[in-house]
């Protein structure tokens, strides 16, 4: 999924679960964040305090989307979440890991994730955990069928459209983009995440099919998954809410459900960016059962959550450099979503994946 439903629909389904605007902002905000999270690594302070963060994105062309390590730290606990084939916890002791690895939407993993963050909802930055988990249970259906490593079902042949015809107007694309080297190497060598099937995951009115690495037959209907994770984003968050993770929710009115599913259908542009301007515009024109209101978000630079917490406006740090450092730091929200990636992270690996015989490293 890209930023118009990671900020713009899990804003409008957290306001619709109850969250109030400035919570709502900053589960959304994290749900973003964890896209464009792509440095880490030391944080120096002038007292000579210091501060470890780490990523929870590799930009596309990364070297570090070809380290098998870093693909089991970053792209399966934050975007390519195993799916144990949505078997519950006593079964798939039998299954290839392999199998095991790839992301399924509404898994029995993806829900007791979800769990786990209700249970904690106390914690210092539990609403930044929120957001975290929101990304990575939305991108269980826009993901599914993929894998976070390098594997054969990630390859994609036979790209169709809803009417079973060839993607027309992306033949050239696709065969530009496969044509250079590095396409190649990304698609046959080193096949990662949905990366051969470009954005077509991610873009939530597409109806379309693939035949995978492992020649199956793969039909996806994006409006009816996104929708369908949108509803169950909400009942996480009204269980969040409750405090109780099996308590019985509502999820979405049926007034704003269909709401969203118009605005899935009909948002048709082909950049994220653009889609997120629509769904901003909708949000401020009071579309929603909750009124009107206004979303922002800046992910670097001026008036950041980094800028507001280091003082800093360049979107890469300098290996050296020291920041001044202020009190202020161990309460502000990007360090806040820095520890929640911590500790999303450790769970997942080192307590949710092993309770369904899942290792990664």
């Amino acid at each position: 999924m890209q930023i118009d439903f990671h900020l713009g629909v899990t804003y409008v389904v957290a306001r619709l679960a109850g969250v109030d605007h400035e919570k709502a902002s900053i589960v959304a905000t994290c749900a973003q964040y964890v896209d464009d999270a792509t440095n880490d690594g030391l944080i120096k302070f002038q007292n000579r305090a210091m501060y470890h963060r780490i990523q929870s994105a590799h930009k596309m062309l990364d070297y570090k989307n070809f380290d098998e390590l870093a693909n089991h730290q970053v792209w399966a606990p934050f975007h390519f979440l195993p799916g144990n084939e949505g078997l519950p916890i006593e079964q798939g002791n039998t299954l290839d890991f392999t199998r095991k690895i790839i992301c399924r939407p509404n898994s029995y993993v993806a829900q007791d994730m979800v769990k786990e963050c209700i249970i904690r909802r106390n914690d210092a930055c539990a609403w930044h955990r929120l957001g975290i988990a929101m990304h990575v249970y939305a991108d269980t259906w826009a993901h599914q069928g993929f894998s976070g490593i390098q594997h054969e079902v990630n390859k994609v042949q036979d790209l169709r459209d809803a009417e079973d015809q060839p993607f027309t107007s992306m033949r050239d694309r696709i065969r530009i983009f496969f044509s250079n080297a590095l396409g190649r190497v990304i698609s046959d060598l080193l096949p990662l995440g949905h990366g051969a099937a470009l954005s077509l995951p991610d873009k939530p009115f597409l109806k379309w099919s693939y035949t995978n690495g492992i020649g199956e037959k793969i039909v996806r209907n994006n409006p009816r998954d996104f929708l369908e994770a949108a509803d169950n984003l909400c009942k996480a968050m009204q269980r969040f809410i409750a405090g109780n993770p099996a308590a019985t929710v509502a999820g979405l009115a049926e007034a704003d459900k269909q709401k969203i599913d118009t605005l899935l259908r009909t948002t048709t542009a082909d950049e994220g960016d653009a889609r997120y301007q629509i769904w901003l515009s909708e949000i401020r024109k009071g579309t929603f059962s909750f009124g009107k209101a206004d979303l922002h978000y800046i992910p670097k630079g001026a008036g950041s959550w980094k800028h507001q917490a280091i003082g800093t406006t360049k979107e890469i740090d300098d290996k050296d450099e020291q920041f001044p450092y202020s009190h202020a730091f161990l309460n502000s929200d990007w360090k806040k979503f820095h520890d929640a990636l911590q500790i999303h992270r450790l769970f997942v690996i080192n307590d949710l994946l092993p309770r369904y015989g899942i290792c990664t490293a």
